[in-house]
């Protein structure tokens, strides 16, 4: 055998063994946990064949607590290049095998390597977390691999897309990688997020809670906020990601694929002229009106399970991808409150950070009142969304369906903050307030005056009417021209796509600046 086949014979070998990762029994052991490998999940996500691997022969350079004894290739964390339905991305994903996912130096090399180069070839970065957190024997030298990562996400925020999958656990400070992405995507029952586990917990503020309590996917999509998705499965986790990246560009110099649809773009549909209750103060549900104008009735959902008084997520209308944003009159009568805000605010900056047209589906009846809201900020909170559509510089459609009402009117994308074309349906009632409030502080001194109770019904309901008559309906803002046209709702999808085809060409910057300053 000649040197030159014995030396290729060695890469063969050597390469097989990196693919093992830890060992046959620990991959047994991730099987068992019903968890897959990182090279699983990568052959799962990217195109047949098309994965380039980088830093597959990398190792540690610890030589602390014998750890020079215990090196293996590739560190527990796999790195490289492929394609998504043809199109490139690049992609991280741990090796919980391997030292248990654990961070060292030169795993932290690896994945600000792909990151970099990410951002310079202008491809989606992909993460998927399934570590124990920092390797202690490594020390401060872990805590600065993170600290590289975090950097990296800071500067790729805005250029490329970046989503996490969480796979496995993530304590730690390996938990703010994800919480700088954009978009997370977390499996229910195998992985959790937290800063502190339960042991430190307990022994800290005497809560006795488990790792799934305390940052499981159910509490993370519901309570929290942290999480955009919680799959099923780790199959359903990855095929979200690719849902997710069929309506997101490569990178903010892009505009979003086109998909084809054989939806007809003038369909109309009249049950949305009857879908409004005569009863002002009756609930409907939102997802009627968006799987109705939408290509095909398919909506994207993020953060469906949070903040369920707004709904944002993806759609294509005649073939191009859209930001939905829309009040959900079924929760909450569709209020703004502090959740909310800060859901549709971080939602808005992304589609406007890459290029993605708005469409603000508007019923709602003011912001959420009391001390609970007052206290927690709801002032800088609801703020984050005002800021957050007049910011926009992309395509904003908006239609008013029913309630527009003060403050929460301004903020859903009004044509004071830059709205493009601002649509009203007949039932649209757009003022201060409803009549109840509006009558009650306009025509106090006559309500105080009347001299039975009887007297003062009946003058508060001859109000009422006065002011509806006025004020609760879409003609007067139409007057002002703060609202560009009333339309049939059976004609939405057609008016709101022929809206979006003339705004294609839309150019708008914002002032020159080094940054905004976003009130946090």
């Amino acid at each position: 055998m000649s040197n030159q086949t014995e030396l290729i014979k060695q890469l063969v070998e050597k390469r097989a063994a990196a693919r093992l990762g830890g060992g046959e029994k620990r991959i047994a052991d991730q099987h068992a946990k019903n968890k897959l490998t990182a090279r699983e999940r990568i052959g799962m996500l990217l195109d047949e064949g098309s994965f380039e691997e980088y830093g597959m022969f990398v190792q540690h350079r610890c030589t602390d607590f014998g750890m020079e004894k215990n090196k293996v290739d590739g560190d527990g964390v796999v790195t490289g290049m492929g394609t998504i339905d043809g199109r490139l991305v690049y992609v991280a994903a741990q090796d919980f095998t391997v030292s248990g996912g654990s961070l060292s130096e030169s795993q932290a090399a690896k994945i600000c390597k792909v990151m970099d180069m990410a951002v310079r070839n202008g491809a989606p970065m992909i993460a998927i977390n399934d570590s124990g957190g920092a390797r202690i024997q490594e020390g401060v030298n872990a805590l600065a691999g993170y600290a590289e990562i975090f950097q990296r996400n800071i500067l790729a925020s805005g250029v490329v897309p970046q989503i996490s999958g969480i796979f496995g656990p993530c304590a730690g400070g390996a938990v703010y990688s994800p919480a700088l992405t954009d978009f997370n995507i977390m499996v229910k029952d195998t992985s959790y997020m937290y800063l502190t586990g339960p042991t430190v917990v307990k022994s800290v503020t005497g809560e006795d809670v488990d790792h799934e309590q305390l940052g499981g996917a159910s509490v993370h999509s519901t309570k929290s906020g942290v999480a955009h998705f919680a799959a099923e499965n780790e199959q359903d986790g990855i095929q979200t990601i690719k849902n997710l990246l069929s309506f997101l560009p490569s990178n903010n110099r892009e505009e979003a694929p086109f998909k084809d649809s054989c939806d007809p773009a003038g369909r109309v549909d009249d049950a949305l002229n009857d879908i409004i209750p005569d009863n002002p103060n009756k609930a409907y549900d939102m997802y009627g009106v968006i799987g109705s104008i939408v290509d095909d009735g398919i909506f994207l959902e993020v953060q469906k399970n949070w903040a369920k008084n707004i709904i944002i997520g993806f759609a294509h209308m005649n073939g191009r991808s859209v930001g939905i944003v829309a009040n959900q009159p079924a929760v909450l009568a569709g209020v703004l409150d502090i959740n909310a805000s800060r859901k549709a605010g971080r939602f808005v900056r992304f589609c406007d950070a890459f290029n993605i047209p708005l469409v603000t589906l508007v019923d709602v009846p003011g912001f959420l009142c009391g001390t609970q809201q007052e206290y927690g900020g709801i002032i800088a909170n609801g703020a984050k969304l005002l800021y957050a559509y007049g910011e926009a510089t992309v395509p904003k459609v908006t239609v008013t369906l029913r309630k527009s009402y003060g403050g929460a009117h301004i903020v859903m994308s009004s044509k004071q903050l830059r709205g493009d074309i601002n649509y009203a349906w007949p039932t649209a009632n757009i003022a201060v307030m409803g009549a109840d409030g509006a009558v009650g502080i306009v025509y106090s001194k006559e309500l105080k005056a009347a001299a039975t109770p009887e007297e003062k019904a009946a003058l508060k309901e001859e109000k009422k009417k006065e002011y509806d008559e006025l004020f609760c309906n879409p003609y007067k803002a139409a007057s002002y021209g703060y609202i560009d046209d009333v339309i049939e709702p059976r004609n939405t999808r057609f008016r709101v796509i022929r809206a979006l085809e003339s705004l294609a060409d839309k150019k708008l910057q914002n002032p020159a600046r080094k940054h905004d300053n976003l009130p946090l």
